[in-house]
């Protein structure tokens, strides 16, 4: 691959994508701490399935809970070194701001994704994300990129996404039917 190749990505939402969300009151929230942290069912396979098929992994995630005073840097910081750790991510880009904050990264604005582009040189035309909530497929409509929704029929806002699917397993079928 040349220089300035640029190479194709999926970005990952991190809570309710890789791991399970605990839900109350039909909300999705953050594992509080490793001991809380459960690796979602076919997140390894479905992993290893989009690296055979040269995508970068990028994590893309929110986690205003920090801004809030709701939880440490050292607890968000954990559990991302985690999932580096056990999975073959290629790299994590976190916001920790809050809504009124008004960066540029906080999803749905398209800043992570922005700055992963910049720094892995991705083609966001061949590239999708993949999430659960509404942020992460405005995201994805935000920065020109395919969306998969991970649909848990949360109690929130709905954005239609390219892409539906029930699993993270599906989420990658839908990506390998169309990368071939």
């Amino acid at each position: 691959m040349g220089v300035n190749a640029k190479v194709k990505a999926v970005f990952l939402d991190r809570d309710g994508v890789l791991n399970k969300a605990v839900v109350v009151d039909g909300k999705p929230f953050p594992p509080k701490s490793i001991t809380e942290l459960k690796i979602c069912d076919g997140v390894k396979n479905g992993l290893e399935q989009l690296k055979k098929l040269g995508y970068l992994l990028i994590v893309v995630t929110n986690q205003p809970d920090v801004a809030r005073g709701k939880t440490s840097m050292k607890a968000v910081n954990d559990i991302n070194n985690y999932l580096k750790k056990n999975l073959i991510i290629d790299d994590i880009f976190c916001c920790l701001h809050d809504e009124n904050d008004g960066c540029e990264c906080r999803k749905p604005k398209p800043g992570m994704v922005v700055a992963a582009k910049k720094k892995w040189n991705i083609d966001t035309d061949h590239s999708f994300i993949i999430g659960d909530r509404w942020r992460d497929i405005e995201t994805g409509k935000n920065a020109g990129i395919k969306t998969i929704l991970i649909d848990y029929e949360y109690d929130e806002k709905y954005v239609k996404p390219d892409y539906s699917s029930d699993s993270f397993m599906d989420a990658t079928r839908i990506i390998i039917s169309l990368t071939n």
